[in-house]
């Protein structure tokens, strides 16, 4: 795990590529950020990400999704639920996302990251602008009515610790970029509201 004690080698030293990050966006067609969606388990989040990157795929976008699922199988696989052991699962995503972004993707993440402090030192990693903060608003109520893996229940027996929402706070964002109400909005308006803001922004092509 990451620590203070973790210091870097007075060998590691920065290598520029000739291949730079505007020239894969010219390639590409479009400009590099991160778009991250926060919000409680059962808002909504993987959803909107991998039907969003579905849709700028199909548009001809170079896109990929860090999937909170998926990352613990691997990357973050040695790491448990404790605060200390989110807080190293998002600075590991925050980095590998903005990595994506130096080669010109648009990097989707999917993750609770319950925490302000843990989102903001990801905004912190980039330049003002690549990292666009996409709250999934769903109540409680809806969270919990569409928990299909049961983990709600679970966590009110008591079952699972520190589960978000019940036994562990989520910490709103104060000032997202953007707020989908992916907890009363159809799929396809959520996606389209995204979609609006980034052609706005000039991330994407109106």
């Amino acid at each position: 795990m990451h620590t203070e004690d973790n210091k870097k080698s007075s060998h590691v030293v920065w290598h520029e590529a000739t291949v730079t990050r505007a020239r894969r966006e010219a390639a590409n067609g479009h400009r590099s950020v991160i778009l991250w969606f926060t919000g409680l388990s059962g808002a909504g989040k993987s959803t909107l990400a991998h039907a969003l990157e579905e849709q700028l795929h199909c548009l001809g976008m170079r896109t990929f999704v860090f999937d909170g699922d998926n990352v613990r199988h691997g990357l973050c696989s040695d790491l448990g639920f404790s605060e200390a052991d989110r807080e190293e699962n998002i600075r590991r995503i925050g980095e590998m996302a903005k990595l994506f972004t130096q080669a010109g993707v648009i990097a989707l993440t999917a993750f609770i990251s319950p925490f302000r402090s843990d989102r903001d030192r990801v905004r912190a990693l980039v330049k003002r602008g690549d990292f666009i903060e996409i709250y999934c608003h769903a109540s409680l109520d809806a969270c919990e009515a569409r928990d299909v893996k049961g983990l709600y229940a679970r966590a009110r027996k008591g079952e699972i610790r520190d589960f978000t929402g019940i036994s562990s706070p989520y910490e709103e964002p104060d000032a997202p970029e953007l707020i989908v109400e992916t907890g009363s909005r159809p799929l396809d308006d959520c996606v389209d509201q995204v979609i609006r803001y980034l052609a706005e922004c000039g991330i994407i092509k109106a």
